[in-house]
């Protein structure tokens, strides 16, 4: 459904941004808006993304509840989920962790003595990336089957709601039939959505930090281009490591796209 608070999409100049429907959550919004398949634009009101949803003000755990979310999915690792709870009165968690290998790799590096640059920053980031296509599949291919199996309103969500968060909101509307540029735009609205939450403990470099808690096109590329050299593109990576049969893929389809063609 669609409503007058649901947020407005960036336009592809990046001059608009979102209406922030969570005041007390940092990154939540909805998925909706784009156009995919056909010119079937995503449905609104269906699938929305943030960071951890832990301390939300009274005021947004009812807004959240009014939403009519009947899951959260959290990729957040183990040790994450118990710092930051999340549980939500009416709304069912479905973990599926993913743990955070990037941030420990670099907390052993400083340990150890060393700083990595800025340029080594990426390159780990870029990594974490080729290991979602990778290592992480599996994960994935429960949320698509989560959305296939239960089509009602719903929330993923990480810790900062960027990179695990980010790349299933690519593969999902790039699922959608969503062109790849509008994808990487909704991706980089992280870069003015998210604030740094004080409830995240963080220690490192400011140079090292402000990689680790922004994204960069050349993330997700990291990600799609290891899909298009080792799986044989997106189309082939949904219906072979995340395992969509053409069937699974139209019925995902008919419930998240609307119906007609965008108005242009």
């Amino acid at each position: 459904m669609t409503t007058s608070s649901t947020p407005t999409l960036a336009a592809p100049d990046g001059a608009r941004e979102p209406a922030r429907l969570l005041p007390s959550a940092s990154n939540f919004r909805d998925l909706g808006g784009h156009i995919g398949l056909d010119g079937r634009r995503v449905r609104q009101g269906r699938v929305y993304r943030s960071d951890h949803l832990a301390g939300l003000s009274p005021e947004d755990v009812r807004r959240l509840q009014g939403l009519g979310l009947t899951h959260r999915i959290d990729f957040r690792g183990v040790a994450e989920c118990a710092a930051l709870p999340a549980d939500i009165a009416g709304i069912t968690a479905l973990p599926l962790s993913i743990e955070p290998t990037v941030v420990h790799r670099v907390e052993a590096l400083l340990a150890s003595g060393t700083v990595p640059t800025e340029a080594e920053t990426v390159a780990l980031m870029c990594q974490t990336y080729q290991g979602f296509a990778r290592e992480g599949a599996p994960v994935y291919a429960r949320f698509f089957r989560h959305l296939i199996e239960q089509p009602t309103p719903l929330v993923f969500h990480c810790t900062a709601g960027k990179d695990r968060t980010g790349f299933a909101a690519a593969l999902l509307l790039g699922a959608l039939g969503v062109a790849h540029d509008d994808i990487v735009q909704d991706y980089l609205l992280t870069n003015r959505l998210y604030r740094r939450s004080p409830l995240v403990q963080a220690r490192g470099p400011a140079h090292v930090l402000d990689v680790l808690w922004s994204v960069q096109p050349a993330f997700l590329e990291a990600a799609f281009t290891t899909i298009e050299r080792e799986f044989g593109g997106l189309a082939r990576y949904l219906a072979g490591p995340i395992g969509l049969a053409p069937a699974d893929l139209e019925r995902l389809q008919a419930s998240l796209l609307e119906a007609g063609t965008a108005a242009t």
